[in-house]
Order: C-alpha cells, then sequence, then structure tokens
C-alpha cells in the first residue's frame, strides 16, 4: 500500500509522534510535515521519507504565536492538491485532516479534536490579553465552521480511545474506531526504587504539573519525607504560553525537592521510568496517555488523576491509583513508599498487562483493515477529480 502520512509539525518527542513513527515504518510510507526539526524529535525520523510541504501565509505572521501557527496550518492543508500517486492518505493532529477538503481516500487517525478549540478552550483563554482574545475567538469560531464541513469528507476515522471517540461524536457528529496505540516493552525495564516520583510529559497547561507539585507538597507534610525527590521530565518548546507556564512552576516548587528536567531523551526517560518510585500523571482529561503505559511497562505503580483516557488503562488498585484530588494522590504516594510489596505487586500486574493488550501488533491488526475500507471508499465530497487508485 502507497500511504502517505500528514502532520502539521514534527518536532516533539510525546506519544502522537511516536505512533507517526511506527505507521511510517511498518508501511514504508512517506510522511508530509509544515515543520520538522530533527534535532527534537525521535532521530529514527531521518532514516524515513519525510517532505517538508506548505507555502508561508503572509497574514499570519500579524497574529499571536499560536493563532498564527493554526492558520498557517489551517490554510495549507484546506488548500493543498496531493499531486503524488498515493492509495490512502493518512492525516493525524488537527487540522491535517483538513487534506480531505481537495482530496479523497483520506483515513484520519485522530488523536484528538484540537482541545484549545473545543474542551480546553475557556482554560487557554483565562491568561491572553483582551486583543489576543478577540482574534483568537474569532479564528476559532472560524475554525468550526469548516473542521465540522471538512469533517463530513472523511472516508474514515480511527482514534487512540473511548474518550477521544466520544469527543469526535459530540463535535463533529462522526463515529470513530477506537484503536489503541501500542507500546515496545522490551525497551522498559525495573532497576529498583531510587527514592523520586516521576511525572514525564511535556510541560504545558493541559498536562498540569502544578497538580503533581500539589500533590508532592501534601506528601512531604503528610509523611515528613525528606528522602523522595520529584522529577519533572519533559520537553519544553518556545511557546510564550509554555514559557510563562514553566515559570509558574518554578516558583511553586520552591522550599520542595523538585527537579525539573527539560531535556530528556529516550534513553534517559526509560532509565528516569526504571529507577523511580512511582510514576506520576495529572493531565486535563487526557485523550489516552502514553505514560501509564509506559509506567506499566516499567513495572512501577502509576498513580494517575481519575479522568479521560487512563480510565481506560488503568486497573484502580492493582496496576496503579486514580485520584479524584491532589490530596488523594499524595495519600497514594505516602501508600507505595510505606508498602513496598503492594508497589512490587502492581508492577508486575501493570507489565503483565501491558504485554498481554497494548502491542503494536494488535494495533496494525486493527489498522489494515480500516486502510483497506479508506483505499475503496467512494469519494463523499463534491467538485473534486479523483486521483487514480493504485491497483
Amino acid at each position: 500500500m502507497k500511504l502517505i502520512l500528514l502532520q502539521p509539525y514534527l518536532n516533539l518527542r510525546g506519544g502522537v509522534e511516536r505512533v507517526i513513527l511506527k505507521v511510517a515504518q511498518h508501511y514504508g510510507a512517506s510522511i508530509y510535515v509544515l515543520e520538522y526539526d530533527k534535532s527534537s524529535t525521535f532521530s529514527e525520523f531521518e532514516n524515513l521519507d519525510v517532505r517538508l510541504i506548505g507555502k508561508h501565509v503572509p497574514l499570519s505572521s500579524k497574529l499571536p504565536y499560536r493563532a498564527s501557527q493554526g492558520f498557517r496550518y489551517g490554510y495549507n492543508f484546506y488548500n493543498m492538491k496531493i499531486k503524488d500517486d498515493y492509495d490512502v492518505l493518512n492525516p493525524h493532529i488537527s487540522p491535517s485532516e483538513w487534506i480531505s477538503h481537495n482530496n479523497e481516500r483520506v483515513l484520519w487517525y485522530c488523536h484528538t479534536p484540537p482541545r484549545e478549540v473545543y474542551d480546553l478552550y475557556e482554560t487557554r483563554m483565562q491568561n491572553r490579553s483582551y486583543k489576543d482574545k478577540l482574534i483568537y475567538a474569532a479564528l476559532v469560531g472560524t475554525y468550526k465552521v469548516i473542521a465540522k464541513k471538512v469533517t463530513k469528507n472523511i472516508a474514515e476515522i480511527a482514534t487512540n480511545s473511548k474518550t477521544t471517540r466520544e469527543r469526535i461524536k459530540r463535535y463533529y457528529d462522526r463515529d470513530a474506531t477506537v484503536i489503541n496505540p501500542g507500546i515496545e516493552c522490551r525497551d522498559f525495564s525495573n532497576e529498583g526504587d531510587h527514592g523520586f516520583f516521576l511525572y514525564p510529559s511535556r510541560i504545558v497547561v493541559n498536562k498540569r504539573q502544578d497538580y503533581v507539585i500539589n500533590a508532592f507538597g501534601q506528601f512531604v507534610k503528610r509523611t515528613k519525607d525528606k528522602k523522595h525527590k520529584l522529577i519533572i521530565a519533559g520537553t519544553l518548546s518556545n511557546d510564550p504560553e509554555h514559557r510563562k507556564y514553566f515559570e509558574k512552576l518554578k516558583s511553586m516548587s520552591k522550599g520542595l525537592n523538585v527537579v525539573f528536567d527539560t531535556n530528556v531523551d529516550d534513553k534517559k526517560l526509560h532509565s528516569l521510568y526504571s529507577r523511580s518510585t512511582a510514576v506520576l500523571f495529572s493531565a486535563i482529561n487526557e485523550d489516552y496517555g502514553f505514560i501509564p503505559l509506559e509506567a506499566m511497562a516499567s513495572a512501577k505503580p502509576i498513580i494517575s488523576v481519575n479522568e479521560g483516557g487512563p480510565r481506560e488503562t488503568i486497573v484502580d488498585g492493582k496496576t496503579g491509583f486514580l485520584a479524584n484530588t491532589p490530596t488523594e494522590m499524595a495519600e497514594k504516594m505516602a501508600l507505595v513508599t510505606q508498602d513496598s510489596k503492594l508497589a512490587e505487586d502492581m508492577g508486575k500486574a501493570g507489565r503483565k498487562l501491558v504485554e498481554e493488550k497494548y502491542s503494536w501488533d494488535n494495533f496494525f491488526r486493527k489498522l489494515d483493515p480500516m486502510l483497506a475500507k479508506a483505499k475503496n471508499a467512494e469519494d463523499k465530497g463534491a467538485g473534486r477529480s479523483r486521483t487514480p487508485k493504485r491497483n
């Protein structure tokens, strides 16, 4: 199959990029991307056919940083006509699915409808100036109208979790097939308890690192524990909003044994997992969440907020805990430090669960028939010339 993946950017080491990498490797696919920074994403992309596409949009430079990105992404994907031969187009992060406006046979793997536009709209607007709020409100309104229209043209939609499937139904009035991404268990191990809690995630508001700092502060106060520390490890972009949030986190951490590491490659990340006491997770209603899976693959207890995707992967009380408040998270942190047998048993149960259920073989076994359906789909768009199918 001749598959083309489409993505706005490849400049992070995250779950989305991991899925794109695995799909491209499995099918020998090309990746069309608007922004590509080899130094800040997975090095394996250098061995693949990654092509920079798109045009500069002069008006976008006049907009605030994130609005400028969104405008440029949307303009390019909406107006692009793929001239290369292909069987199926496989867009990922929105608005790459807007490629369906001028092209057919699209299978969108939706990691989530853009949360800044939908469920996190109010949260992200809180810290913006009045002028920026007006700009974002206008762009978001336009985005929703176009997105609803364009999504109707898409042949097939797959997604990572039941949580994201519900969002797709709510915002686009389309159904989607849930295909959980996999994990390479052989990359993870348990090297014992070295006395720290780990939260590995991109440093952005919706990952809510302030939640785990709050919980850690309560843990220290409750237990009088001066041995354990909290390591927050994850990439930090140049986005002004992300930088501002990072400064807030550092201020919150004063007086606590909190370490920030914003330059973590896979080797170091796996080492941190393997030596942690337990892994924490606090993202706001996360779409899916690789971190709980990676914690379980490392045979470590995972203590997560009781929201979103983690509720689908964590077995509460067996492979980890689901907490409803920072206070509950602190209580569970105290529990795993005081009961090493419980922590060990949870780690073993988590590792077994991931090995049995969350493999890449399972992922591709479900993705293959969806690609076949998209390849043979009738064009749902109007007024577009069909690209000849490959035999």
